[in-house]
């Protein structure tokens, strides 16, 4: 029979408490730092992926169509006897409208960016950033069908154009597209500069607006240059709006006030028309590997700039 005197089992101390607790953490740490890891090689094998599917179509064109008549030719036919398949055109198209929606986008959406964050009463700043917001969640046919209806006939009005479904149509229908993107991103980055920039750029005498230009938008340079290349990402891989507001026109772009038409749009437009596996199909997945590739390039650049600054301010 057990007596009273039988001692207790001795409770655990605290030490070894906090050691049990320090080994969970511990797991718990390397648990979710093995998941993100996971995550981000997955990222890695799914860009991989996407790249070898497209050169898997794309390079049955390269034996019979030569890539430097692709890449150069002026004549995109590719319902002809024989196909043309030209892509100068399209890459031509695609800059030039790209390049009129950047030049409209970032001074516009960097400035409403430094309005919101520095200049701007507390009582409508997050009106503001709630109507950018808005402005970000349009869908991108409603876009176009703007575009189509409202700036189009004004563009021909203007200009006295027989059409308005021109490169400048897109261009500034891309612009206001790509605005709240470069806007939000660096609004972010401007408003996350320590309040102490500010104050001490104020008290050695400076303007607010010296201290804006030389002191915060510096600050804030490397958010400013994401903000940058995701616009001009947003503005060279949209697909609809330039679909409907560009006149779809294959030809070598002289200016602003000519239809032109876009890599982006050629796919959405003639993807259902091709049969699969022939020549016009794999052409079409040759201008994916080619917007694929643009995307990279913007991505590596925009990442080397980043880096760079980093580096100037480290």
């Amino acid at each position: 029979m057990e007596t009273a005197t039988q001692q207790k089992e001795p409770s655990p101390s605290p030490k070894s408490k906090s050691l049990v607790g320090e080994r969970r953490i511990r797991l718990s740490d390397l648990f979710f730092d093995n998941i993100i890891k996971l995550l981000g090689y997955t990222s890695i094998v799914f860009v991989i992926l996407i790249f070898v599917f497209l050169m898997k179509e794309s390079l049955p064109l390269f034996k019979t169509y030569p890539l430097k008549k692709l890449l150069l030719g002026t004549s995109w036919y590719p319902t002809m006897d024989p196909p043309e398949f030209g892509l100068a055109p399209l890459i031509l198209g695609s800059l030039l409208v790209t390049a009129g929606a950047v030049v409209i986008a970032l001074p516009l959406g960097i400035g409403a960016a430094v309005y919101i964050s520095e200049i701007a009463p507390s009582s409508i700043k997050d009106v503001l950033k709630s109507v950018v917001e808005l402005l970000a969640a349009i869908p991108s046919v409603v876009m176009g069908f703007i575009g189509m209806i409202v700036l189009a006939p004004w563009i021909k009005e203007i200009f006295d154009l027989p059409t308005g479904l021109t490169a400048l149509a897109g261009s500034i229908t891309l612009a206001f597209m790509a605005v709240p993107t470069v806007t939000s991103i660096a609004e972010d980055a401007l408003t996350a500069v320590p309040t102490g920039y500010r104050t001490g750029s104020l008290a050695l005498g400076a303007t607010k607006w010296q201290t804006i230009s030389r002191i915060v938008v510096p600050a804030a340079r490397s958010g400013i240059i994401a903000a940058s290349m995701l616009g001009v990402g947003r503005a060279i891989g949209e697909t609809m709006t330039v679909l409907m507001v560009t006149g779809n026109a294959a030809l070598i772009p002289k200016s602003f006030l000519q239809p032109v038409r876009t890599m982006t749009a050629t796919i959405a437009a003639e993807m259902g028309e091709t049969v699969q596996g022939g020549d016009h199909y794999q052409a079409l997945f040759v201008i994916g590997l080619l917007l694929f590739i643009i995307a990279f390039i913007i991505n590596l650049v925009a990442d080397l700039s980043l880096q760079k600054v980093r580096g100037q301010k480290g």
